[in-house]
């Protein structure tokens, strides 16, 4: 288990940090946001990933999977971010500028979300922007293909800490993860292009079904592994 959550650590990371690049090109990461969230989740899954021993996997999983489903099902209910009252003015949120317009950040949901996927997704070796994508656009109200551009970093940072926990227990495994990499760079540069090119509506819909997928995934591969 250890080792199969440090390789797919590894093989996250360079797909986000590849459509990550891909992002940065068309300045459609915005970094106001994404680098304090970052140092958050970085933090989180480094000790996600080092204390992933401590940790019953069956139980993490079951969390893991019920919250994905929420998260995946959150996406499908229309959101319009309340802006008739100036960020600064209300408890616990900041206002930050997009260039176009301003984004109310409530922080009671931002810090202990952020901290918790990164903590989770550190220990799981699993991508944390299953739960970043919908912090931003419903705490964040950023709007969803930013909140995926924006995301990706986040994603790519939450996934070298928890490899990089892993990596100091030992757990990695260079002729498995290495190659691996290889291919899955090449599909986060076609994702990031994608997502690009993708309606508002679309990404959400997909997000809401990749979410649920992976849900139903984790559950048959646990419901495989218990004791008959």
């Amino acid at each position: 288990m250890h080792e199969a959550s440090t390789t797919g650590q590894f093989i996250l990371f360079c797909a986000s940090f590849a459509g990550m690049l891909v992002f940065q090109k068309t300045k459609a990461v915005f970094w106001k946001l994404a680098i304090p969230v970052g140092v958050l989740v970085a933090l989180s899954a480094f000790m996600g990933g080092y204390l992933s021993y401590l940790f019953d996997e069956v139980t993490l999983k079951i969390i893991f999977t019920v919250f994905l489903v929420i998260a995946g099902l959150a996406m499908l209910v229309p959101y319009a971010p309340e802006r008739s009252e100036p960020a600064l003015r209300r408890s616990g949120h900041i206002s930050l500028s997009t260039g176009s317009s301003e984004v109310s950040v409530d922080l009671r949901v931002v810090i202990p979300v952020t901290v918790l996927t990164g903590f989770f997704s550190g220990m799981i070796g699993v991508s944390g922007g299953s739960f970043l994508v919908p912090m931003l656009v419903l705490a964040c109200g950023l709007p969803m293909k930013t909140a995926v551009t924006t995301a990706t970093p986040l994603v790519a940072t939450s996934a070298l800490m928890g490899f990089s926990g892993h990596f100091f227990q030992g757990h990695f495994i260079p002729y498995l993860g290495l190659p691996l990499a290889v291919i899955t760079v090449v599909g986060g540069v076609l994702g990031g292009k994608y997502a690009l090119k993708s309606k508002p509506k679309h990404l959400k819909r997909l997000f809401a079904l990749t979410n649920i997928v992976a849900a139903l995934l984790i559950l048959v591969n646990l419901l495989s592994t218990l004791p008959t």
